[in-house]
């Protein structure tokens, strides 16, 4: 029933798609940059923020469409908050990204690579279960994808709790503590927006059942 409701533009979808394509791109290239912090460090920042515009883009043409469209395929709120926390995970890989940057970070730490890595895995089921919106009869993938969202925030969790112990008791340098520790805390932050869109997913897959 609810299928047979839903307008045949599915322009929203798109917009979803087009952003969760982005997410993962933002992560792939911030997980390059921790394999690779010697290497051409300002293009690999420079590259992130592209992609951070992009996202941009994205979401003020779904904020746009959102405001001329009356009657929308899932709710207006629920396209509010996916768009705009989808940002969000873009927004914080920046961020981190211009942390490093600003603090000349070349040396990575290994929890960072770590973290880069969870965020990575997180942004490819976030990908998956933005995919499996446009159909609803794959809501049983969709909820495994939120499933391994959620595992991978806990994940994210036990590896800044890890961080933080070995920073503080091997590292002698406060600044460097200062720096590393808002570093690993905001990488951290990503994979908790990441489970924010998942909470989100889950409630317009079950409106939609």
């Amino acid at each position: 029933m609810f299928r047979g409701l839903l307008p045949k533009e599915a322009g929203f979808f798109d917009h979803f798609e087009q952003h969760a394509a982005l997410v993962v791109k933002a992560c792939e290239a911030f997980m390059e940059l921790t394999q690779n912090g010697q290497g051409d460090y300002a293009a690999q920042v420079e590259r992130i923020k592209d992609i951070e515009h992009d996202a941009d883009d994205v979401t003020h043409r779904c904020m746009e469409d959102l405001n001329k469209t009356f009657i929308t395929p899932i709710d207006r709120s629920d396209i509010h908050a996916l768009i705009k926390r989808m940002d969000d995970v873009v927004d914080s890989v920046d961020a981190v990204t211009s942390r490093m940057a600003l603090y000349r970070v070349r040396v990575m730490r290994e929890e960072a690579r770590r973290l880069a890595e969870v965020l990575l895995r997180a942004a490819h089921d976030l990908e998956a279960a933005v995919h499996g919106l446009r159909n609803m009869k794959n809501a049983a993938e969709i909820s495994s994808r939120l499933i391994s969202i959620h595992d991978l925030e806990n994940e994210a969790d036990t590896i800044l709790r890890s961080a933080l112990t070995r920073l503080f008791d091997d590292e002698t340098d406060a600044i460097l503590i200062i720096k590393w520790k808002e570093i690993f805390e905001r990488l951290e932050k990503a994979t908790d927006r990441c489970e924010a869109i998942a909470n989100i997913i889950e409630k317009i897959v079950i409106e939609a059942s």
